[in-house]
């Protein structure tokens, strides 16, 4: 379980580090600057994940459990969902694409997840101290 969540943290993080440097160096001739805002929000609470499925990932490996496994999945699903949309509305944006702008209806529900995953950190740390 631990090889395969830190193997998540390690590829998402080069994918924020991609998505970060994109964003600094070329969407800014693109975009208007809110919209770099946008993108930008995704990014960063993306790589916050990152380090939060790291941790997970690192506590698993000696304290391994079903809240552990479901906190990294909640961080995972959190990341595609609230980061992914804020990434495709501002390609949406970028490329005047109309029609799908219901879209951030699913930024909540992924921030929802995120926290769902520390909660489940939480109890799997609590759980470990009983």
């Amino acid at each position: 379980m631990s090889k395969s969540i830190l193997s998540s943290a390690a590829l998402l993080g080069a994918l924020a580090v991609v998505l970060g440097a994109f964003g600094a160096h070329g969407l800014k001739q693109i975009v208007p600057p809110e919209t770099v805002t946008t993108f930008e929000t995704g990014v960063r609470y993306h790589f916050y994940h990152v380090f939060a499925l790291l941790a997970t990932g690192l506590i698993a490996i000696h304290f391994p459990g079903p809240l552990l496994r479901r906190a990294a999945q909640s961080f995972l699903v959190g990341i595609l969902l609230f980061s992914g949309s804020l990434y495709v509305l501002t390609f949406l944006k970028a490329t005047d694409t109309v029609g799908l702008s219901k879209l951030g209806l699913i930024t909540p529900i992924g921030g929802l997840f995120l926290v769902l995953g520390w909660v489940l950190l939480f109890g799997a740390l609590l759980k470990r101290n009983t």
